[in-house]
């Protein structure tokens, strides 16, 4: 076998083992259904103290009645801003409700909006709650926490221009008022106020807690997407998985299972989704301590950031602030928060991956691309024009060393004849034939091995970025997230009868009109190369476009349409530079005579054989 024929095998082995290990390694995520969802209301995050209790004594040793809980009969603070709507509960002040107005659940303009939040005595109850902990001379009681009856000082709307308070005194002379906050999109400002009225002085400790009961519904367990605790300290990020969490150790003084961080400059925790994301986020360029947490009696994951404790003075006061993120991940809204807001990191809160250096600018570059046309779809196509322009130099080295390598097909056919069985002095000649003609056989690989790490970082950024959600392309192309939702099982929509539901058998077989599109692109781009010698190998390579056709039917539709668009443009770049070199290419057979001249044929003598 010459080696250009190996290095056409080896690019399509490469090619192909890309695909099935994707599919065997990162397969069609399955809905989970949270086991816990029937007992989320047997019990609520504890005051998070230092050392923090795990329960809650409201309504930890039984199951209550929705009606008869507190969280549900405590009056509330409503949420309403052009992003949010939702609640706050008096009872410990808890963040709880929270929806997002310009997200549904489905492409359909009736679906709900996505709830981010829910309160205790819902499934999947998920929530943020603060408080102080004791220190010196006070106890749980004399400071707020998770059972604290807070009352609503003034307006009871929490609105972008109207913040509220809550208040709450100990009847031991401190009293404490919490000010809530929130901008234009999800990011909410909590500030805890001490007043110290009594004769001595008192200690306490600042904390903020996100919990959530049991597992989120719908997590996906892929291999490709993070869903867990995602936290920043001092630099380091950090995702940790439920599973992970899970096996922490216990830590006696926590009283759960529990990983602590103490940071000192710079950080946050919170819990991310695939598109979603609840984060604390104490005061920047100060120590708090970061800690993760898994209350196995009561199926609780919880993530708290603790400050450091102050001392207030008898007749003084003392104050904190810290923000909580609670929204969809968005890389403008959340690049925002990170260069105006001074959030180190935050940006690192989406999931770049691995390939981060290379995912990073890929979005940016489409996000710019979709702001200035309007259309993701079309972004798509002019984000992999770029990406051609910028690996053309290698590409164009590529293209001319294989039309080079063409060239030589003729007289290495006549070195074939000459050398027969003696493989060792054909492999000689062969290596000083690609010498004196200065052609190096492995350039034929460098565009396959420049587009898996690309198509890699694509398949990241549509996979796990908002923008990319319900995305729109053209006609039936409606998320281009998703699947290419036509399919030949009802003539792509002509028939009376609906196409099998992505992601089943069914619809990996009736692929749609993308996937065609994408075996024809393969094909023709396939028919630029010479067909190899050996019949086996023909099959092989004539049945390749096909089988990827059918293989990649499953994709998120953006991604198959940016293949799509790479196959065109290497299609032509190809075909140009084989023209420039003195070829034709036939696509319905394989090169058709040089142009500037004539090849050797079989009973041409060899240069080698004539020298001395």
């Amino acid at each position: 076998m010459d080696d250009q024929n190996k290095n056409l095998i080896l690019a399509t082995v490469l090619s192909a083992l890309v695909i099935i290990g994707w599919m065997v390694f990162f397969p069609p995520p399955e809905p989970v259904v949270d086991p816990n969802a029937n007992t989320a209301a047997q019990g609520v995050a504890g005051d998070v103290a230092t050392p923090p209790a795990a329960g809650d004594a409201a309504t930890a040793a039984a199951p209550a009645p929705e009606a008869q809980s507190p969280v549900a009969t405590a009056p509330r603070v409503t949420i309403d801003t052009p992003r949010l709507a939702g609640s706050i509960s008096t009872f410990g002040g808890r963040i709880d409700d929270l929806s997002l107005k310009t997200y549904r659940e489905t492409l359909d303009a009736g679906s709900d909006i996505v709830r981010l939040l829910s309160p205790v005595g819902q499934d999947g109850a998920y929530y943020a709650l603060y408080g102080w902990a004791p220190g010196g001379a006070l106890s749980f009681e004399d400071v707020p926490g998770a059972n604290t009856r807070w009352t609503i000082a003034g307006n009871a709307t929490l609105t972008v221009d109207q913040p509220v308070s809550l208040t709450w005194s100990n009847g031991k002379g401190q009293t404490f008022t919490r000010t809530i906050a929130v901008d234009d999109h999800y990011m909410f400002t909590v500030t805890d106020r001490v007043e110290n009225a009594g004769a001595e002085p008192v200690t306490v400790a600042p904390y903020g807690v996100v919990a959530r009961h049991g597992l989120p519904e719908g997590l996906q367990n892929f291999f490709v997407l993070h869903e867990g605790v995602v936290a920043r300290a001092d630099g380091t990020l950090a995702e940790i998985d439920y599973d992970e969490v899970t096996d922490f150790p216990v830590v006696e003084r926590e009283g759960a299972q529990a990983e602590v961080v103490e940071a000192t400059a710079d950080g946050w925790i919170g819990f991310t989704d695939k598109y979603w994301m609840t984060t604390l986020i104490p005061e920047q360029g100060k120590p708090f301590t970061s800690v993760t947490k898994f209350v196995a009696n009561a199926n609780i994951y919880q993530t708290e950031v603790r400050q450091p404790a102050v001392t207030v003075a008898a007749g003084a006061t003392a104050e904190t602030t810290s923000r909580l993120f609670a929204g969809a991940k968005e890389w403008e809204t959340i690049r925002r928060y990170e260069r105006e807001g001074g959030i180190a990191g935050f940006i690192d809160s989406i999931d770049w991956g691995w390939f981060f250096f290379l995912t990073k600018p890929i979005f940016a570059v489409l996000h710019w691309l979709n702001a200035m046309i309007g259309n993701m779809g079309l972004a798509i196509i002019a984000l992999t024009f770029v990406l051609k322009l910028i690996v053309l130099p290698l590409a164009y080295k590529s293209y001319v060393s294989m039309a080079r390598m063409k060239e030589l097909q003729p007289e290495m056919e006549a070195l074939k004849e000459r050398c027969g069985e003696d493989k060792q002095r054909m492999q000689k000649e062969m290596m000083q034939l690609y010498r004196d003609k200065k052609v190096n056989p492995a350039a034929g690989c460098l565009p396959i091995l420049i587009q898996i790490p690309i198509f890699f970082s694509l398949y990241k950024v549509i996979f796990v970025t908002i923008e990319l959600r319900h995305a729109p392309f053209f006609g039936w192309l409606n998320d281009l997230s998703a699947p290419d939702s036509s399919s030949i099982f009802n003539l792509f929509g002509l028939l009376p009868w609906a196409a099998p539901e992505a992601g089943s058998i069914m619809a990996l077989i009736f692929i749609g009109v993308l996937p065609i599109l994408l075996g024809i692109t393969m094909w023709l781009q396939q028919k630029l190369n010479p067909a190899p010698t050996d019949p086996v190998q023909q099959q092989i390579f004539a049945w390749m476009p096909w089988v990827f056709m059918f293989m990649l039917g499953g994709f998120a539709s953006g991604l198959v349409v940016y293949w799509i668009t790479n196959n065109v443009i290497t299609f032509v770049q190809q075909y140009l530079i084989m023209r420039s070199h003195g070829h034709t290419p036939d696509i319905f057979g394989n090169i058709k005579a040089g142009i500037r001249k004539k090849p050797a044929t079989a009973n041409t003598t060899p240069a080698k054989k004539t020298r001395k």
